[in-house]
């Protein structure tokens, strides 16, 4: 393969010899034409291209945020509702329940009440 290179000629510069191929477009170029770029050895031409492609410019918004600005809101509306019915459930227990009597038994009274 080096010997076939040598004997090519730089794309750009016909007088000088080829020392590298370039894996994107196949064609052979001089020291001078070739850059190193992510551990591989492209062209000047396909360089810019891969950049120009790389550097497109972004939407502002896309479907993505949208769908993470739902999720986000639909999450605080569900959180709100389950602490909401929380609170009605509490609310409805009957108030005797909160004035004593069951917190301040034991468990060896309900034992004795049982046995009675």
């Amino acid at each position: 393969m080096t010997a076939r290179i040598a004997l090519q000629k730089c794309w750009h510069h016909t007088t000088r010899e080829a020392v590298a191929r370039c894996p994107e477009c196949g064609r052979s170029f001089c020291r001078e034409c070739v850059v190193e770029h992510g551990a591989r050895i492209i062209c000047a031409d396909c360089l810019a291209k891969l950049s120009a492609a790389t550097n497109k410019p972004r939407r502002s918004w896309s479907f993505a945020s949208v769908w993470r600005s739902s999720a986000a809101v639909l999450g605080l509306m569900l959180a709100w509702f389950t602490f909401f019915a929380t609170g009605r459930l509490l609310l409805s227990i009957p108030s005797e329940w909160h004035e004593g009597s069951v917190w301040q038994r034991t468990f060896y009274q309900l034992v004795e009440e049982e046995e009675r």
